[in-house]
C-alpha cells in the first residue's frame, strides 16, 4: 500500500469535544440503519489528533447500537499511531496509519472531524471522492467542525453519492443566535456564507425565527431551540423534526438546501 494520502494537522482534541456529533450519529436513523444492516460494521475515525481520546469515546457509543462494531483510529502521524496504540486498552480499538484512502479498509461509516477544515476549499471535492470510493456499500461520511470544546459543532452527511445533508449543532446555552455557528461551518460552506448564497439565507431565516420566538426563552434554551425549528419548517425550510427528548440544539436539513452554487 502507498503512503496515505493527506496532511499532518495539528491534532487538537479533548475529552468529549464530539459528543454532539457522537449522540446525533447514535440516534440517527439512516446511521443505525447503515451500522445494523452491515455484514462488517467496521468504522472509520480519521485523524483523530494527539490524543486518542475521541476515538475511544466513538467505540463506546456506537456500541450502544451494535455490539460488534470494529473502530480503528487512522492518523498520518506515525508517532501519534505509536501513542494511540499504547493509550489505548487491549482490543478495545484499532490504530493504524492512513489518510483519506482509509487505509484500504472497506468501513460502513467514516467520521472525519476537523480535519479538511485544515485544507484549501478546492481540496474537499477530491479528499470527499477519494473516500467515498472506499466506502462499504450503504456506508456513510461525516466530514464535520467543531470548536475546542465541543459546545459548536456542523457537518456534513455523505453517501456513495455524495452530500446528503449538513447538521448544525450546538450547546443553546452558549449562543447568542443560531448564526454564531456560522464560525464552524465544514470547510465546502464556510467561504460561502455571503449575502445572497443558500448557506447564508438559511442562517438569517433562522435567526429571525430565533429572535421571533424569543418568549419562549423562559422555558430554556432549548425550548426556544425547538419553537424556532418549528417557525422554520412552518415557513416552508425542510428541517428534520426534533427528537422528543432534545438535548443539543440541532438544525439538519437536505444538502440541496444549502449547496453552493458550483463554478
Amino acid at each position: 500500500m502507498g503512503a496515505p494520502v493527506g496532511q499532518l494537522t495539528r491534532g487538537t482534541t479533548g475529552h468529549n469535544r464530539l459528543r454532539r456529533c457522537d449522540r446525533w450519529l447514535v440516534h440517527a436513523p439512516r446511521v443505525r440503519t447503515a451500522l445494523q444492516s452491515a455484514v462488517d460494521p467496521l468504522v472509520i475515525d480519521l485523524g483523530y489528533g494527539a490524543l486518542p481520546v475521541t476515538t475511544l469515546e466513538l467505540a463506546s457509543r456506537l456500541r450502544t447500537v451494535r455490539m460488534d462494531v470494529r473502530v480503528i483510529g487512522l492518523e498520518i502521524d506515525p508517532e501519534r499511531v505509536s501513542a494511540a496504540r499504547a493509550a489505548a486498552p487491549n482490543g478495545t480499538v484499532e490504530f493504524d496509519l492512513g489518510g483519506f484512502e482509509l487505509a484500504g479498509n472497506r468501513p460502513v461509516l467514516v467520521r472525519a472531524f476537523n480535519v479538511l477544515r485544515q485544507y484549501p476549499e478546492d481540496a474537499v471535492d477530491e479528499a470527499w471522492s477519494l473516500m467515498r470510493s472506499r466506502l462499504a456499500p450503504g456506508g456513510l461520511i461525516i466530514d464535520g467542525t467543531c470548536d475546542e470544546i465541543g459546545r459548536r459543532c456542523a457537518w456534513v452527511l455523505l453517501d456513495s453519492h455524495g452530500p446528503v445533508s449538513l447538521t448544525l449543532a450546538c450547546d443553546p446555552f452558549a449562543i447568542e443566535r443560531p448564526s454564531d455557528l456560522a464560525e464552524r461551518l465544514p470547510k465546502v460552506l464556510i467561504h460561502h456564507n455571503v449575502s445572497g448564497q443558500p448557506i447564508n439565507t438559511l442562517l438569517t431565516a433562522a435567526d429571525q425565527a430565533w429572535a421571533s420566538v424569543a418568549g419562549h426563552g423562559v422555558f430554556g434554551p432549548r425550548e426556544r431551540w425547538r419553537a424556532m425549528l418549528t417557525m422554520l419548517r412552518r415557513d416552508g425550510w425542510p428541517v428534520e423534526p426534533p427528537r422528543r427528548r432534545m438535548r443539543d440544539g440541532v438544525l439538519t436539513v437536505p444538502w440541496a438546501t444549502v449547496a453552493p452554487p458550483r463554478p
